[in-house]
């Protein structure tokens, strides 16, 4: 394997721009993997041959870009060509729900490269789900043939409040311990590069942008699973809010006065009311063996008439909270993902019927409601996406070759 270039730093770069000069800002004309010669870069950056030349080398030094091939030339010499080596660094990538750990190692283009998923009980408290997450990375990357040296950084999704700055959980209300736990420091012990932590549905809404809806400015990801939240990219950015709780659907009270208490110990939520964990409830009070979401998702899948009225049931409740955010964010398009969500069109059905009556038609003229195709993936791909938006920023490949020397 090739020699990896010079560590990044273990905190992540600050976000100042950087000048249009720059080896990250001409790194940037390269970043959509489109081989390109010296000529063409000159002609897109508009900067003169020998800065051009001086910032590929710049680039080149820390693995970011290599030499391939040689363009088509109608006489004398070929030009050579330079496109951006996304194998030269790996991410940890990390999705951490209420009951399962999905951890991944992919590439700098959100690759992914060896993956594992598995149950676990987030209220085991920091230290053992994050010594987990530890051993886990260890064994993908002896898969992936990579090694810690490769490691750039790691990008893990909490499921509960996360104050960005300092990668702490805020109060989380299904994270017991967790609360303003140091997971960047004690992740760091092991683990090279910046760690940057999220809330869980923000990383999936990351990760199906980046999937499926780059060209768009405006979606909205749900999750419905044991809890009920959202991710939200407004004018392209993700929103996370003054203390990271932006999105939080699942305690916004539901329109039609239900009472129904809910963990927070408010009455009407819509997570008491229409959740994964909500609706498995509702069956098992009619008398249905049901012990969980899977068997939700089982019985809807058998034809099962009352779980399928019940998932429906809970697609309008959700749409009648959902009908609020379309009329504030007005966003083109509301994703649907989480456990639950693999029912399909009875949830999706119930959600739409509750949009389209509640929201004004101007809001909903070209808005799409569909479920999540990045499915499981959407989280892992989303954490990676955390880390390459920010090493591979103009500002984050600078400090790369300010660190090289």
């Amino acid at each position: 394997m090739a020699t990896a270039p010079a560590p990044v730093e273990t905190t992540a770069p600050h976000p100042e721009a950087s000048p249009a000069s720059s080896p990250g800002s001409l790194f940037q004309l390269l970043r959509d993997g489109r081989p390109r010669t010296r000529a063409e870069l000159v002609s897109a950056s508009g900067l003169a041959r020998s800065t051009v030349a001086s910032r590929l080398e710049d680039l080149l030094g820390v693995g970011l870009v290599v030499p391939t091939g040689e363009a088509s030339s109608s006489g004398g010499r070929p030009a050579v060509t330079f496109v951006f080596d996304p194998s030269r660094r790996v991410v940890v990538s990390v999705d951490l729900g209420v009951s399962h750990a999905h951890v991944a190692i992919t590439d700098l283009a959100n690759s992914v490269l060896a993956e594992d998923l598995q149950d676990l009980d987030i209220a085991d408290g920091p230290e053992p789900v994050l010594d987990l997450v530890t051993r886990t990375t260890l064994a993908l990357l002896e898969e992936a043939g990579r090694s810690l040296d490769d490691v750039a950084g790691t990008g893990i999704g909490l499921p509960g409040p996360v104050e960005f700055s300092t990668g702490r959980p805020v109060s989380p209300p299904v994270m017991p311990g967790w609360d303003r736990f140091d997971v960047p420091g004690h992740l760091a012990r092991t683990l090279p590069g910046p760690v940057l932590v999220d809330n869980d549905v923000n990383i999936m809404a990351l990760g199906e942008h980046a999937e499926r809806y780059r060209d768009l400015s405006d979606l909205v990801f749900v999750k419905v699973a044991s809890g009920i939240g959202a991710g939200i990219i407004s004018g392209g950015t993700l929103q996370r809010g003054a203390q990271g709780a932006a999105g939080d659907l699942g305690h916004v009270a539901v329109p039609d006065g239900n009472q129904t208490l809910c963990t927070c110990g408010n009455h009407g939520c819509l997570e008491a009311v229409a959740s994964g964990a909500a609706v498995a409830r509702r069956l098992r009070e009619g008398g249905a063996e049901v012990h969980d979401q899977a068997d939700v998702v089982a019985l809807v899948r058998a034809g099962d008439t009352t779980a399928s009225q019940a998932v429906r049931d809970a697609g309008r409740d959700i749409g009648s909270v959902l009908a609020g955010v379309v009329s504030l964010l007005n966003p083109s398009v509301i994703v649907l993902g989480g456990r639950i969500s693999a029912v399909g069109e009875q949830l999706l059905a119930g959600i739409r019927e509750s949009v389209y009556r509640r929201s004004l038609p101007l809001g909903t003229h070209h808005l799409r409601i569909v479920s999540s195709v990045s499915g499981a993936r959407a989280g892992i791909v989303g954490a990676s996406v955390l880390v390459t938006d920010t090493l591979l920023a103009p500002a984050g490949v600078d400090a790369a070759v300010a660190a090289r020397g």
